[in-house]
């Protein structure tokens, strides 16, 4: 579906939270100046006091247009056709997420969401996956920390691999090395809107391993010992990560899209751990992983406890202080093993890492992704599959480009070699 002649570039929708905010402040300070686009929300007081604060960061850009909009298909509607795309901060996704996609969907209007909430997008999957390929809307969710660093990672050791040694990558193991963040009060919302609207078994099913990928991949042998921990010597000691499914099933599914999973090699698959300093520390952040998915499933059959748990954490909009911020950062390193049939098979390594707000680095993220649909060349993976809902994977290299020069720092070298990028 042609989007030329559009009013806007990019709408940012559910500018006026917190998430919201951040966001527009980098389109304001880092964008192309000459980019058109608008602020939308329900609230014109609201969004018109966010283009006032935003102004003074540079008064010399293009300001954002004000659009009001209720999270109703008709105002969704006619948001969508004015725009090439929609950027939505609105959640929790699975409360509010759903009319925008299928606004954008039937409207072949491209589309950045940063949720983390994998069952909500199986459900978009399956509802508007066919919809948007028929349109020309390239879709992208969970394009915040939730899941571009393990996508864009496990993708670039990959590339490098097949770039190096012509051959496929069987696995790829990628740690959080060190992080350090504020949940806001989105966050914790989007927890418990998953528990209210899926069943025990849909949010079960969600996470299998290869539940978003278009086709199954193989079954990994088990990589951690009686204890549930892994030692990699460049990684270190690693346990289990709490974020580790919803980043394996759209890490998965990049497989399934990028050439039928033929790019990435019939063997690979993925796993995520976080560091820890040793064995003991190890056991503990295993036991209180274990204990919190527990926790997650006895509260998912007692609403009663869901509704006492929301009135002791954030507000949705709000998050921690900009003085929290700028202590915040993260480090993810990964290791992509060759699918080359010897016993020692080639390995690289490739880390990602973000020194500012974690919050912030989301709002990059999803703009930097969709200045790469709008600014960026026509051979981008993405726009060569010609639509659906995709992942930041398909952004290719193109897309980590950006994000260098936004402030993110990233390396990937043969391990053994010099040769790096």
């Amino acid at each position: 579906m042609a989007t030329q002649g559009r009013q806007y570039e990019v709408i940012l929708l559910g500018a006026t939270g917190y998430t919201g905010r951040i966001t527009a402040e980098h389109i304001t300070t880092n964008a192309p100046t000459d980019l058109r686009w608008a602020l939308a929300g329900r609230s014109a007081s609201r969004l018109s006091a966010v283009a006032q604060q935003i102004r003074s960061l540079n008064p010399d850009r293009l300001q954002p247009g004000i659009e009001v909009a209720e999270l109703k298909p008709s105002d969704l509607d006619a948001l969508a056709k004015k725009t090439k795309v929609i950027i939505t901060m609105v959640g929790p996704y699975a409360l509010y997420g759903a009319p925008v996609v299928e606004a954008c969907a039937k409207n072949g209007t491209h589309y950045f969401d940063v949720t983390g909430e994998i069952p909500w997008v199986l459900d978009m999957i399956k509802r508007y996956h066919d919809t948007a390929k028929a349109t020309g809307a390239i879709m992208i969710p969970q394009i915040g920390l939730e899941s571009c660093p393990a996508d864009i990672l496990s993708w670039s050791l990959v590339s490098f691999i097949r770039d190096r040694l012509a051959t496929g990558t069987k696995e790829v193991i990628l740690c959080v090395h060190d992080i350090t963040i504020a949940p806001s009060g989105g966050t914790y919302a989007s927890i418990f809107s998953l528990l209210d609207k899926y069943s025990p078994n849909e949010l079960k099913e969600s996470l299998k391993p290869w539940a978003l990928s278009p086709k199954s991949g193989s079954k990994r042998s088990k990589n951690t010992n009686i204890l549930g921990l892994h030692y990699v010597p460049e990684l270190g000691t690693l346990a289990r990560s709490f974020n580790g499914p919803p980043d394996r099933a759209i890490v998965h599914r990049s497989w399934g899209l990028i050439d039928d999973g033929a790019y990435y090699g019939p063997k690979f698959h993925f796993v995520e751990h976080v560091r820890v300093r040793n064995m003991f520390i190890g056991l503990l952040v295993n036991l209180a992983t274990s204990l919190t998915f527990v926790l997650l499933v006895m509260i998912s059959f007692a609403p009663p406890i869901r509704w006492l748990l929301k009135r002791l954490v954030y507000t949705a909009g709000t998050g921690p202080s900009e003085v929290q911020t700028k202590k915040e950062f993260f480090d993810y390193r990964a290791i992509g093993v060759a699918d080359d049939n010897s016993e020692n098979p080639a390995r690289a390594f490739a880390k990602m890492r973000y020194d500012g707000g974690i919050y912030r680095v989301t709002g990059i993220f999803a703009v930097e992704g969709a200045l790469t649909l709008l600014r960026g060349p026509e051979d981008v993976y993405s726009k060569r599959l010609g639509g659906g809902i995709l992942t930041p994977a398909t952004l290719g290299l193109p897309f980590i480009e950006r994000l260098v020069k936004a402030g993110v720092k990233f390396e990937i070298r043969m391990l053994g070699n010099q040769d790096s990028l």
